[in-house]
């Protein structure tokens, strides 16, 4: 069996593009559609309700291109609709990226330290704290919101002295603990690219975890499980998607996935009837 549909992901703006990244590098041969919500980001200051909505809306738009599997590329979303999109897409599989974060930081850390820096709404479910005690109950976690980060990232601003002021007013008290983390998980599918500039405020000596790679190789695995992956040999094509802002989605989006993106080459669309 071979299935040549593609595969739909979805953040609230540019950041999900990381995860984007990762699916295209382990899984070279299938088709990926991606929709930034530009028009309504970001969704880490919004309540769980509206976040549902925004996210059931998006992926009903997803549906539209026949997509075999949905990835929540939003840790945000991942934390509050990942319940609510599974019940609502059945059949169709829906990945999240908070259990492949958790799982990726709790093989990661040696002392059973685990600091998690994410969205306003995304530390405030304790979507992390839950899923990491799930694997490791004795684990300890800290978590902080850090909603500048997504600004800067969807800015373009991913180092300088700005980026960097920002990083040490987050992270500084998070690793001026007796008991120090020895693990830091980047809740945030925007976060990566501000690696550089977090690596040096909080140091070598921190494991720094993102969820992309690890939620890329849990949507291999849900591919084989339900003979979903396509048999082709020809490489995937990308299909780009966004709210509002073609121009800045396509610039700023190329960052992110380190490759040009045209803005020609965005398809503006409008989930308001959906």
């Amino acid at each position: 069996m071979s299935d040549n549909r593609p595969i739909g992901v979805f953040d609230s703006g540019i950041g999900g593009i990381t995860v984007l990244k990762a699916l295209r590098a382990r899984l070279p041969h299938e088709d990926l559609v991606y929709l930034g919500d530009m028009a309504r980001l970001p969704y880490g200051t919004k309540s769980a309700e509206t976040v549902t909505a925004y996210s059931l809306q998006t992926t009903k738009h997803l549906l539209t291109h026949d997509v075999k599997m949905v990835v929540i590329a939003c840790n945000t979303a991942s934390s509050v609709a990942l319940g609510p999109l599974t019940e609502a897409l059945a059949p169709i599989p829906v990945i999240g990226v908070i259990e492949p974060g958790a799982r990726a930081g709790v093989a990661a850390t040696k002392t059973n330290h685990i600091a998690v820096i994410a969205t306003e709404a995304t530390v405030r479910v304790g979507a992390y704290a839950r899923a990491i005690h799930a694997l490791a109950p004795d684990a300890h976690v800290v978590q902080e919101p850090c909603g500048l980060f997504v600004t800067l990232a969807e800015e373009g601003w991913i180092s300088g002295d700005v980026v960097e002021a920002t990083a040490r007013r987050y992270l500084t008290p998070l690793f001026k603990r007796k008991a120090s983390p020895d693990t830091l998980v980047l809740g945030c599918t925007h976060f990566p690219v501000l690696a550089k500039t977090i690596r040096k405020v909080v140091g070598r000596g921190v494991k720094l975890v993102d969820s992309a790679e690890t939620t890329a190789k849990a949507v291999e695995a849900a591919l084989n499980d339900a003979g979903l992956a396509t048999k082709r040999k020809a490489r995937g094509r990308n299909r780009f998607l966004a709210t509002d802002s073609r121009e800045r989605f396509a610039r700023v989006g190329g960052i992110f996935f380190g490759e040009v993106i045209k803005a020609k080459d965005v398809e503006l669309v409008d989930l308001r009837f959906n």
